[in-house]
Formats: structure tokens, sequence, C-alpha cells
């Protein structure tokens, strides 16, 4: 009865070491997983940093204002070379706010 009992406690014993084992290589991996996940977001994080600053470079006044020169060929609207769209007639101008 004694023997039988002792070799119950040391199966629950060895099945719980087994887990305890089983659960710290769990802990430990999910652990590293994070790491990943948390480097991997700096990573994108200074991408996107780094894409936004580009984005903003890109787009100044005086960049858009030079490829509209030189790769568009655009000139300012002057009153010179400004055209009217007529309409059955009609002089289609723009209001002026008042």
């Amino acid at each position: 009865m004694m023997i039988r009992l002792n070799l119950t406690l040391l199966v629950a014993v060895m099945a719980s070491a087994l887990y305890l084992v089983q659960v710290q290589y769990e802990s430990r991996r999910l652990y590293t997983e994070i790491e990943k996940a948390q480097n991997e977001f700096r990573k994108i994080e200074v991408e996107h940093e780094r894409l936004e600053l580009e984005r903003r470079a890109q787009a100044t006044p005086a960049r858009v204002e030079k490829l509209a020169r030189e790769q568009l060929q655009m000139r300012p609207a002057t009153p010179a070379v400004t055209q009217y769209v007529t309409l059955k007639g009609i002089a289609l101008q723009p209001e002026v706010a008042q």
C-alpha cells in the first residue's frame, strides 16, 4: 500500500516536473517572439519616420514649382497667357470674391 502511494506520488512529481519544463520552454519561446516583434516594430517605425521625412521634403512648394517648370514645362499664369473659354457666346470668367 505504501509502495503504491510512493509510486503514485513519484509519477505525480515527474509529471509536474515535465509540465514545468514544458511551460518554461514555452515561456522562453514566447519571450523571444515578443523581442523579435518589438525589434521589427522599431525598424518599421524608423522606416516610417524616414519615409515621412522624405515625403515632406518631396512636397515642398519650391520643389513642386521646380519640377513643374523643368519636367512639365509649366509656367506661371499671367494675364498675357490667360485664355477664356466661351460657352454659346457667353464668356466664363472667374468670379471675384467680395
